[in-house]
């Protein structure tokens, strides 16, 4: 289902790039950037990765495994925002099917943490980190939503982002406030109290946020290309986020993989024998 997922939204992103005043004439400017922002970013990016990913968890890979879950939350997510906030099209019976084959491949990779292997409780400064940084980083983005809703709705007014692009609500407040970041958090919070399916959930949640932040980044490349004004200051910390991210998970990866090639048992034999030696 992954792999299906992942042709039929390079599919669909090939044709929007190819053709994107048949496809989004009826969007407004804003959407039509963010559109294609994310176009590129699922062609170039988010779907080869899916497909070598998905490979590497049917070998066995359990890294391969966890972090896929990443890219299936962020194809569910932009996928949401494909079927439900833009006007109805050739494409939209391909972004259902993205849609519907991504929310049951994660609901199957979820399922499946269980048996892939994080046998070993985290601890050590390298959770801690990730797992403030999971809890941190969702409330940060759910401030900067509220401080936007919360005003428009004391004045009685709609939506100031849902009104750029021309929708009834802002999807991604939506999306972000009702699933995805809560989820991040509890993952996070999973994470400190060592938790298991924390430390086998919190590669994928890392993932997330690297790729979200990765449209808003290409979004005023976009703009200045198709000559409207680019928003060139939001670079600068959704920048730094994505960095910061980046070392968050490679770390945590890394950790990962050092605990997979060193049992419990080993560790603990060996520590016995040098200890054994010592005396």
């Amino acid at each position: 289902m992954t792999m299906a997922a992942a042709v039929l939204a390079a599919v669909g992103s090939i044709i929007g790039l190819l053709m994107p005043e048949r496809l989004y004439g009826d969007e407004t400017p804003e959407m039509v950037t963010a559109v294609l922002a994310q176009d590129l970013v699922n062609l170039v990016l988010v779907v080869p990765l899916m497909l070598i990913l998905a490979a590497g968890a049917r070998r066995g890979s359990y890294t391969s495994g966890l972090c896929l879950i990443g890219f299936l939350a962020f194809t569910v997510y932009n996928y949401a925002i494909y079927a439900f906030s833009i006007h109805f099209g050739p494409l939209f019976l391909l972004w259902v099917a993205v849609l519907g084959l991504a929310v049951f491949a994660l609901a199957g990779s979820m399922a499946a943490l269980n048996s892939w292997g994080v046998d070993t409780p985290p601890g050590g400064t390298v959770a801690r980190v990730a797992g403030w940084f999971l809890i941190i980083v969702p409330l940060l983005f759910a401030l900067l939503w509220l401080s936007e809703i919360v005003p428009d709705l004391l004045n009685g007014r709609g939506s100031t982002s849902a009104g750029d692009w021309n929708v009834p609500t802002n999807p991604v407040h939506v999306l972000d406030l009702a699933f995805f970041l809560p989820a991040v958090c509890v993952v996070g919070v999973l994470l400190l109290r060592g938790h298991r399916l924390g430390y086998a959930a919190a590669p994928g949640s890392l993932v997330w946020l690297i790729l979200t932040s990765l449209p808003i980044l290409l979004t005023p490349v976009v703009a200045q290309a198709r000559g409207e004004v680019p928003g060139w200051p939001v670079v600068v910390p959704i920048g730094a986020l994505a960095l910061a991210t980046s070392v968050v998970l490679w770390r945590l990866v890394r950790s990962m993989r050092q605990r997979a090639l060193t049992p419990p048992e080993r560790t603990i034999a060996r520590r016995t024998t040098l200890g054994g030696g010592a005396g």
